[in-house]
């Protein structure tokens, strides 16, 4: 007998931070096996246009404050918004470098650093542009229980793998950030070859 892939709850906590009071929920899943979660502004159960971002995990970004891309920006952006409202979440996906993992991504940057845009290093490498998949994120929000979302992004792939999965997506909403010299480049590939919506 074939298995149905899962999405469980795993473990939740209080999570306090700099922009206020937050809950983070642990999920895993049979999909990909990996361990996401969620940061969650009050109860979002039942609540119509709850603002979500659904945030890939981006180590260089996040964590070492890397200009090279514009994560961090549109990750602290987020939470900042999020922190005003009643309801919001973010999801957290373990989905470092668009889905190519965190070593395929620093290979690609030193492509980059040799002249190649974004999707060209991908691309050399040997993978799309965009390797990221959203059943995982549809299971966590099924769980968490939103009526409908209002997504947070610049990626209109992002709205489509969600709606795809019976999410509700009320409606977008641009999560702009200053340019800075070290990724200008590198939005304007995003915009002009992977679709995003925003101007630089």
């Amino acid at each position: 007998m074939i298995s149905t892939p899962t999405v469980t709850i795993h473990a939740e906590a209080k999570l306090p931070t700099r922009w206020g009071e937050f809950r983070i929920i642990a999920f895993k899943n049979t999909i990909d096996g990996k361990e996401h979660v969620a940061v969650v502004r009050g109860d979002v159960r039942g609540v119509e246009a709850v603002h979500t971002r659904v945030h890939s995990e981006c180590l260089t970004g996040d964590v070492f404050g890397s200009l090279k891309c514009d994560c961090r920006d549109q990750l602290e952006k987020a939470l900042q918004t999020i922190s005003k409202l009643d309801a919001g979440l973010i999801l957290y996906m373990r989905q470092e470098g668009r889905g190519i993992g965190l070593a395929n991504k620093i290979a690609a940057y030193s492509l980059q650093d040799a002249g190649m845009d974004t999707v060209e290093a991908n691309e050399h490498l040997g993978f799309d542009d965009d390797l990221r998949e959203y059943a995982v994120a549809a299971g966590m929000l099924d769980l968490l229980g939103p009526a409908s979302i209002e997504l947070m992004t610049n990626n209109p792939s992002k709205m489509q793998g969600l709606t795809s999965r019976g999410i509700v997506v009320s409606s977008r909403l641009p999560i702009v950030t200053p340019a800075n010299e070290h990724n200008l480049f590198y939005l304007q590939t995003k915009r002009e070859k992977s679709g995003h919506l925003f101007a630089v």
